[in-house]
């Protein structure tokens, strides 16, 4: 008889503990997902509900270069959160789309979306303070 889901999951943390002394699950998702245009992509990417094309995706997005978009997005298909489709004209045409894999994501990012919203003020202007304090930059976020 195959492997139940449960199971599987049990070997990989099983497997993820013998190299990582403390696995925990969140840890292991924040250092993949890390970095400031991780969760506006995927976010972007799943409330589009279908292919957008790699122009639209930036100029939502604001400010993110070419480059970096073009790096976060092949990254995030590698993970299988995002697919990526090349139509073969000239000039050539790609659009991205949010996985189903990726899609499961949704209801956690727009729980941090409102969070931040509506309660991140608190958290953004201590983290200000702190930075100041030690003289560094502040955070660009």
């Amino acid at each position: 008889m195959g492997q139940t889901t449960a199971d599987a999951f049990s070997d990989a943390i099983d497997t993820l503990s013998e190299v990582t002394p403390v696995y925990c699950p969140m840890v292991e998702l924040l250092d993949t997902l890390a970095g400031k245009w991780a969760f506006p992509i995927l976010l972007k990417l799943i409330v589009a509900d279908g292919p957008i094309r790699f122009g639209a995706l930036q100029r939502r997005l604001g400010s993110i270069t070419q480059k970096e978009l073009t790096k976060q997005l092949r990254l995030y298909e590698s993970y299988g959160l995002v697919t990526r489709q090349i139509f073969p004209e000239i000039p050539p045409r790609v659009e991205y789309e949010i996985s189903d894999y990726g899609r499961t994501l949704k209801d956690p990012l727009l729980a941090l979306a409102q969070w931040s919203a509506t309660k991140g003020e608190v958290l953004f202007l201590a983290r200000a303070r702190t930075t100041k304090a030690k003289g560094a930059p502040p955070a660009v976020g």
